[in-house]
């Protein structure tokens, strides 16, 4: 068994304010509660929030502060994201910072896919994160919209990366399906899933733990959490050797494939469809952006209606079950007299059927 403990902490982010002395003295509470943890998770962007105007030089203060607090504590920390502002060329990366329990910042990693076309003018992160905690494992970090690549965590899969730490902002409706997407992700690359969002201005919170299993060990509803989940490495290694409960194996598969994807050659014009789809940008009232209408307008006029819908003509009719299905004659009905009123109120003796003398079976 190979344990270590992360920890997420979900907690409510501030859109115009600093979250930093928040950010510390959650990480206060939680090492007082559980001092067992290992590594701690904070949400994207929430030392500063979602506004890229608070952008800050790649080296600043508050980093300091964080390394500080690692040291301080003895662990692995990685608070979340935050913009930060190339000093020769001013583009902005929405980045994050990894930081050992010796106070040291060992990785940083600008988010390779920024949500686009919402996330604008935030320059896209071009190198992966991976780094290894001494006798315990390895582990590689995307951030929010970057898991919605599954080649961004193949990758990372591909380079030995056995935990996958995910800082999220998600305020929108696809919380559920990034949720689904984690799930996904985890079966498909025998990894465990640390999913840690935000609240207010950080986003909606559900924060998850996924198991390479797909099972979820833990799920945070639309309140603060800290929860720190041990997890267990070797678990990984025996279902990447065995495959996901002695079934599927994957990552194996994957290496011994067959097939090489021509998608990934972008001269090869494999990927013509997607040159049809039209610009990268948000969508306008009543845009109709890549819809295309097979049938012509002419021909929708007529269409007969069925309930409100339209139905196309043409079609052949249906055909009986066979040649006198539907054909019989009727015999005329003889009218039936009403009963009088005082019939309709004639009492029935227990297991009598009405209109019968013959008592009830049941």
């Amino acid at each position: 068994m190979t344990p270590f403990a992360i920890a997420g902490v979900q907690m409510y982010v501030h859109a115009l304010q600093s979250n930093v002395d928040g950010m510390i003295h959650r990480l206060d509470i939680l090492m007082a509660r559980f001092p067992w943890t290992q590594m701690v998770l904070f949400s994207e962007l929430a030392p500063f929030g979602p506004l890229d105007q608070y952008a800050l030089p790649p080296e600043n203060e508050t980093i300091e502060r964080f390394q500080e607090a690692a040291r301080k504590h003895r662990v692995w920390l990685i608070p979340g994201s935050m913009f930060l502002k190339h000093p020769e060329d001013g583009r902005v990366y929405n980045t994050s910072v990894v930081i050992n329990p010796e106070g040291e910042v060992i990785r940083r990693y600008a988010k390779m896919f920024p949500f686009r076309p919402y996330e604008a003018g935030i320059a896209a992160g071009t190198e992966f994160c991976v780094f290894d905690v001494p006798e315990v494992g390895r582990f590689g970090l995307s951030i929010c919209y970057d898991i919605w690549f599954p080649e961004t965590t193949r990758q990372l899969t591909s380079q030995g990366v056995e935990v996958l730490l995910h800082p999220v902002l998600t305020g929108t409706t696809d919380r559920d399906a990034e949720l689904a997407i984690a799930r996904a992700t985890a079966a498909q690359f025998q990894c465990y899933i640390i999913d840690v969002n935000g609240l207010g201005a950080g986003g909606v919170g559900k924060s998850c733990v996924v198991d390479p299993t797909s099972m979820v060990l833990h799920q945070s509803a639309g309140q603060e959490d800290m929860f720190p989940i041990e997890i267990d490495l070797s678990m990984v290694r025996r279902q990447r050797e065995t495959g996901m409960k002695g079934l599927g194996q994957v990552l194996k598969s994957f290496r011994d494939r067959s097939t090489d994807f021509s998608v990934y050659d972008r001269a090869s014009g494999t990927d013509a469809y997607l040159q049809t789809l039209g610009p990268l940008e948000v969508p306008q009232q009543g845009s109709r952006s890549g819809i295309h209408v097979d049938v012509p307008a002419e021909q929708v006029s007529d269409a007969i209606q069925f309930k409100g819908l339209s139905m196309p003509t043409g079609f052949a009719p249906e055909p009986m079950p066979n040649p006198t299905a539907g054909t019989a004659s009727i015999p005329p009905v003889t009218p039936v007299a009403a009963p009088a009123a005082d019939a309709l109120n004639t009492p029935v003796k227990p297991g009598v059927l009405t209109g019968t003398q013959e008592t009830s079976s049941g």
